[in-house]
């Protein structure tokens, strides 16, 4: 399951999230301006930007199409 955590207005996850709809994968959106348990959960895991991905065992911060094109895959 591929989980993306994002927040309004923010780019890197509109693409984030775009990179996974084009590629057909199914993933879970939790918007972090109205989940303050997931927001400090990030947190405490050391991520400060948006979008942060977890995938499994793996996790990142940013936009990384080529990671995301991995796990369409």
């Amino acid at each position: 399951m591929i989980t993306v955590y994002t927040m309004p207005n923010c780019v890197q996850c509109n693409w984030t999230k775009r990179i996974l709809i084009d590629a057909g994968a199914e993933f879970l959106e939790v918007d972090l301006s109205v989940d303050a348990d997931a927001l400090e959960h990030l947190r405490a895991l050391g991520y400060a930007q948006a979008p942060v991905v977890v995938a499994g065992a793996q996790s990142w911060a940013g936009f990384r199409p080529d990671r995301l094109r991995s796990l369409a895959q």
